[in-house]
């Protein structure tokens, strides 16, 4: 990576525009930054960095329209604090973001997204309008303040998930949503195959949940090997359902599951999702992986983990969104290699699997990015629309451009 000799620190649109022009001037490579708190992709290969934190605040709100507009740099916290003293929110609640202080931009830059996407959607579906500035200083609009709006190109769900490489996210326009007056979790005890079987019941049911997630923190590696099938037999995992609404019809939607669920359920705690944040999030020395898979799918990758994560002996931990199909798998306690082995044999079955956070020395060993999807000379034909002097964040999706 190049020595980083310059760094950008706007605080508007008005001077990421400046910011961008004058780097164009001056031929300079980009790295884009917010708070650190997202390691995806490769490592970029710049001469000077945009760091975008400086670039916060509201720029509209107001609660009868349900928008609210930001700059890019504002934290997610900082935004649904001041969305809570009108009982609304931004139906976002990705784990690093809520956790480690993430920005609206890098949600958008990511296209990250937490529990509540089985209700909401993922972060492309809260975003109704958007500004960027593009490699040559140009400013693009896509959007408005409205939440039906179909006018345009549609630039919001293209620069979902770019990392960078398009442009630079200035501002964002996002829906809000009421907050429930009450809410409630069902936990419960049951393997991945089960929580599958039981999950597609609570929704057949019309329990309307907000969010089902199936989360496993056992340490899951050594020694399993010895020991598979009894594992597979331990209530090893834990179902979380929430439901949100009124406090009668919570109340009464959770008494229901229960019945449902049978013996091995109980009420949930908030500690339940923040076990399963932290899981999701890692620490240092872990890697994070994300990955997806077709939701009846996940008991076959639960398998997969065990597996591996025997084989190589590595610590194994995951969360599932299940009926999204979005899967996160913790690795710790093991040499870089091992990480990388265990990493390189998933994406065998899953190659658009994600690398979210980095062990230490990772990088050496495991390229960043699997296979290249079938889509992979549209991606490069859209880079070099945008960026055709691939100035912005140049390996971010290295070898696939």
């Amino acid at each position: 990576m190049s020595a980083i000799v310059t760094t950008y620190r706007p605080a508007d649109l008005a001077e990421l525009r400046d910011a961008l022009t004058e780097s164009a001037r001056a031929g300079q490579r980009l790295a884009v930054a917010g708070t650190g708190t997202a390691q995806w992709g490769g490592l970029v290969d710049a001469d000077a960095v945009v760091d975008t934190t400086a670039m916060t605040g509201l720029i509209s709100y107001n609660p009868t329209d349900m928008t609210v507009a930001v700059r890019a740099g504002t934290r997610l916290a900082d935004l649904q604090e001041v969305l809570a003293e009108h009982r609304q929110w931004v139906a976002l609640d990705p784990a690093r973001a809520t956790a480690e202080g993430g920005t609206v931009g890098g949600i958008v830059a990511t296209a990250d997204a937490g529990p509540s996407r089985h209700q909401f959607g993922g972060s492309r579906d809260s975003v109704i309008g958007m500004t960027v500035v593009l490699a040559d200083g140009t400013v693009a609009r896509s959007g408005g303040h409205v939440i039906k709006n179909v006018a345009g190109y549609d630039l919001a769900k293209l620069f979902h998930g770019c990392l960078g490489t398009l442009g630079v996210v200035a501002e964002v326009v996002l829906r809000v949503h009421p907050r429930p007056a009450a809410t409630a979790t069902l936990a419960v005890a049951c393997p991945a195959r089960e929580a599958f079987t039981l999950g597609g019941r609570l929704i057949a049911e019309s329990l309307e949940p907000a969010a089902v997630e199936w989360t496993c923190t056992r340490p899951r590696g050594p020694g399993l090997a010895q020991r598979a099938e009894a594992a597979r037999e331990q209530r090893d995992g834990t179902l979380l359902v929430r439901f949100d609404g009124t406090t009668n019809g919570v109340a009464d939607r959770l008494r229901r599951a229960r019945a449902l669920a049978g013996e091995h359920a109980a009420e949930g705690t908030p500690e339940h999702w923040q076990k399963a944040g932290r899981l999701a999030v890692g620490a240092p020395g872990d890697t994070v992986l994300r990955l997806g898979t077709a939701p009846d799918q996940v008991a076959q990758l639960v398998m997969d983990v065990d597996r591996l994560a025997a084989t190589h002996a590595v610590d194994a931990a995951m969360t599932s969104t299940l009926f999204a199909g979005v899967h996160t798998v913790r690795l710790r306690d093991a040499p870089a290699a091992a990480h990388a082995a265990v990493v390189e044999s998933l994406r065998m079955a899953h190659s658009a699997a994600t690398v979210c956070r980095w062990a230490p020395d990772l990088r050496n060993e495991l390229a960043p990015w699997g296979d290249p999807p079938p889509a992979v000379s549209l991606l490069r034909a859209v880079k070099r629309r945008f960026d055709p002097d691939d100035r912005l964040c140049p390996g971010r999706f290295a070898p696939w451009f």
